[in-house]
């Protein structure tokens, strides 16, 4: 059985190809459109997985669709309704947008891809769920969904089992911490559903002082319910997120760009804290309800690899799988799943170990894309490649590194990543400011082979996806200066053989040379774009920065040998 499951209109618009439970491909339209988390219909990337699973679209069993848009439709209406007056302006630009082409979604999916059969939807929520509970490596677990909204939904959990899933609670529209974090990072001069990273970094620079303050925007309760102080906020009426009264309480807002003051990083690590709290109470509600020390994960929120460090530490989980693309990219697959699991019984679980579900490239389409920008390159058997390779990280050189199938998700894991030293206590600052262009405080993540984890860092998860902050052991930490962030932890990324051979034997050949098995691993993009996603982005985006070095494949192309105004 062959489901296709997609999400776009929103933003990270997606498209996975799930064969008998199998997931064949997955990717989000960003990497082929070029135009990070775009909304339009993943056109590109639909074309992608059906021919990653040599699939026609009228070879399809069945398309799915990650959530309801009429239940969304009507939750939308009903919460302009209600505060009308204010809503009028945000009313006028929604409706025709929804009545001309967001309600119209089976029809627009016919247009855009010939497909003749039926469409399915899920809901918003299960999809999240169903992405993370049926692709874990575990047969019973509390499963949490939590991100901005669904239909209504911001946040759901409940308890997976076999391949079932029943969610027993949510908390609705407008009560939403993905809302909540997204608010905070708009006033804080970020852009909303990209700069929600930045702010967790931010967090660790400053103090929770805001707190008292926070207790009038948000009350937390025991049980893990929470609900928010709407006259603070206007997104559930308005194109901004919030107003004057959120400002007195706290802060005036930050304009973007402008010079980052203690106040801010103060605001951040408030929210950070508040974030924290009301997930560790949801999850500890949840364990005294279930009695299951396992939880999987998934939603926007899911993605703050911080708050999910805390949970391990502050909560009676043991266990934690958080699905690679949490965000509404992960929905496309989440929503194939639960249609193949829920719908059709099928009893075929694909445990993800992985994230490389995207396109890959062989050596003659690396030298075909070199020789059509004219790129000296050389060519070396893998054996020399590594060893050249990581004599050159350990030499200070900034490394393009390009190899094997794109991640999904939004997390650079070593095939489409830019490597750095984490020993050199300069390297941090030399790659945001000369090849990410981006702020200065933003941390980059280790990457470890998975067997000498525990000797760097303290803790005994496995964290294949990048989705976890823990802390860096302090005899360890003056070793790896520019991956130990400013409160002593790091993203940690644990590699195996099994999951990206090629990578852990970097790994394994730089911490032979060096006696230190950790690099610098950070997404192979510049500040506002996605991740490359072929070899002509690659060198496109290598030519424009100050890396010096770019492998795609067995092939190695020197910044130094480059001709003066190539990659353009």
């Amino acid at each position: 059985m062959n489901i296709l499951g997609m999400s776009y209109m929103y933003h990270d618009s997606a498209a996975a190809l799930v064969r008998d439970g199998e997931i064949l491909a997955a990717a989000a339209e960003e990497r082929f459109l070029r135009a990070k988390h775009t909304t339009e219909f993943p056109v590109r990337a639909i074309e992608y997985v059906l021919q990653a699973g040599g699939t026609k679209i009228n070879d399809l069993d069945a398309v799915v669709f990650y959530e309801k848009p009429f239940l969304k439709f009507e939750r939308i209406l009903k919460s302009h309704l209600m505060v009308f007056p204010h809503s009028y302006a945000s009313f006028r630009r929604f409706l025709p947008m929804w009545l001309n082409y967001k309600l119209r979604v089976p029809d627009i999916i016919r247009e855009r891809t010939g497909y003749k059969g039926r469409v399915y939807f899920t809901d918003h929520h299960y999809a999240h769920a169903a992405s993370a509970f049926l692709t874990s490596p575990y047969e019973r677990a509390i499963v949490l969904t939590t991100d901005g909204t669904g239909e209504w939904s911001t946040l759901a959990y409940g308890v997976g089992e076999g391949t079932k899933i029943r969610l027993d609670r949510d908390i609705r529209f407008p009560h939403s911490l993905g809302l909540l974090y997204s608010a905070v990072t708009a006033h804080l001069g970020f852009t909303v559903n990209e700069g929600e990273g930045k702010v967790m970094g931010l967090a660790s620079y400053g103090k929770p002082r805001f707190r008292k303050q926070f207790e009038q925007i948000i009350k937390l309760f025991d049980d893990g319910s929470f609900q928010l102080n709407m006259d603070c906020f206007s997104f559930h009426y308005d194109l901004v997120m919030t107003n004057e009264r959120f400002s007195k309480l706290l802060i005036p807002g930050r304009a973007p760009e402008s010079e980052l003051r203690e106040e801010h990083y103060d605001l951040a690590a408030t929210l950070q804290l508040v974030i924290e709290e009301a997930l560790e109470r949801i999850v500890i509600h949840a364990h005294k309800q279930y009695g299951i020390d396992t939880l999987v994960m998934a939603g926007g929120v899911a993605l703050n690899c911080v708050a999910n460090g805390k949970i391990l530490e502050r909560t009676p989980i043991k266990h934690l799988h958080v699905q690679p693309a949490s965000g509404d990219d992960g929905g496309a697959l989440g929503s194939a799943l639960y249609l193949y699991t829920q719908r059709f019984g099928g009893k075929n679980r694909p445990t993800l170990t992985h994230a490389y579900l995207g396109p890959e490239y062989d050596n003659a389409e690396v030298e075909a894309a070199l020789r059509a920008r004219n790129a000296p390159f050389v060519r070396m058997d893998e054996p020399a490649l590594l060893e050249f390779v990581a004599r050159s990280i350990a030499e200070g050189k900034i490394i393009g590194w390009f190899q094997g199938r794109m991640e999904y998700g939004p997390r650079s894991l070593g095939n489409r990543s830019i490597l750095a030293d984490a020993r050199n206590p300069k390297m941090k600052d030399i790659v945001n400011a000369r090849v990410k262009h981006r702020e200065g405080f933003r941390p980059f993540a280790p990457a470890v082979p998975l067997e000498h984890a525990q000797d760097w860092f303290a803790t005994d998860q496995e964290s294949p996806f990048m989705l976890l902050a823990v802390p860096v052991r302090p005899d360890k930490a003056d070793q790896i200066p520019s991956i130990t962030h400013v409160d002593g932890t790091a993203r940690l990324q644990t590699v195996t053989e099994a999951s990206n051979a090629r990578f852990y034997r970097l790994l394994k050949e730089f911490g032979s040379q060096t006696g230190v098995p950790v690099i610098l691993n950070t997404s192979f993009n510049l500040r506002g774009e996605p991740m490359v996603c072929t070899p002509t982005d690659a060198f496109e985006c290598f030519a424009r920065t100050n890396m010096d070095m770019l492998v795609m494949g067995d092939y190695v192309v020197h910044k130094s040998a480059l001709p003066g105004g190539i990659g353009g």
